[in-house]
């Protein structure tokens, strides 16, 4: 006999199933409008991860900001929702790992970790529209879910990946992990070196600098978080690093050169 915490998990999953079918329908019959200019500027890697991240925002979008705070009650409110609509798909702890995503031609994404790298007006507008343009199964909760809501699920995602909040315990799926992620990323640089893409000695300042970000970014949200592109914020945390002489600005730019190279070889995810 079944317990009710595993009826629960039951009855969600068929739900999840019924609504990708649909969701499936929805986008199939939405035609891919990608601009040359989203495409030439990924590396040839077409609709991938870097694709989609880089992105032209439009104007209906373009530079809205969160302006509801991250306190407790918009985690709690983001953590509900995103319960119910998301961890189907993008697992409990954001990772992409959800057991209703597994069955998806394009794995949704890990967006603990990934909001952690766009703007407000990125997420909004992904959250907003979903995968059309994108030919991936996400719909659009923009007729579903209200700003606010829309703002706290952002919220909440960002707490997930700053390790801010634990992952609920409803559909299963990792939590993201740093310490992992590092690993990915050494595996990652192991094969540029391999494949001549970098030097040993680019590796080195590669991941030295990225760490260094890497950190920055959590600790200034207010600049990792702007509405702007990927490319300028980047920028932006780099130069403040300079400016501070945490790094030089030789670092700087052979970090910038060296990310660019790597998203060219499409070995950057």
């Amino acid at each position: 006999m079944k317990t009710g915490s595993q009826w629960r998990l039951l009855v969600s999953l068929m739900f999840a199933v019924i609504f990708l079918v649909g969701c499936r329908t929805q986008v199939a019959d939405t035609p891919t409008a990608q601009s040359s200019e989203t495409v030439a500027g990924i590396g040839g890697m077409g609709g991938g991860m870097m694709a989609r991240h880089h992105a032209s925002i439009p104007d209906e979008y373009a530079g809205v900001v969160n302006l509801i705070p991250t306190d407790e009650g918009s985690l709690e409110r983001g953590g509900t929702i995103y319960a119910t609509h998301c961890a189907s798909c993008h697992g409990d702890g954001g990772m992409g790992d959800g057991p209703a995503g597994a069955a998806l031609d394009t794995a949704p994404a890990a967006v603990a970790h990934t909001s952690l790298r766009m703007g407000d007006d990125y997420l909004y507008w992904r959250i907003s529209e979903g995968g059309a343009g994108f030919s991936t199964s996400m719909p659009g909760w923009k007729e579903i879910l209200d700003d606010q809501a829309r703002w706290d699920v952002i919220n909440y995602l960002r707490a997930l990946g700053n390790g801010d909040v634990q992952p609920g315990s409803s559909m299963g799926g990792a939590q993201y992990d740093p310490e992992l992620e590092a690993v990915r990323q050494a595996t990652m640089l192991d094969q540029a070196v391999q494949q001549n893409v970098i030097t040993q000695s680019e590796r080195e300042t590669f991941e030295t600098v990225h760490t260094i970000l890497e950190q920055y970014r959590i600790d200034h949200p207010e600049i990792a978080n702007e509405s702007s592109s990927p490319t300028e914020r980047e920028a932006k945390l780099l130069a403040a690093l300079v400016e501070e002489q945490t790094i030089t600005q030789d670092q700087a730019d052979a970090f910038i050169t060296i990310h660019d190279r790597l998203a060219e070889s499409e070995l950057m995810p």
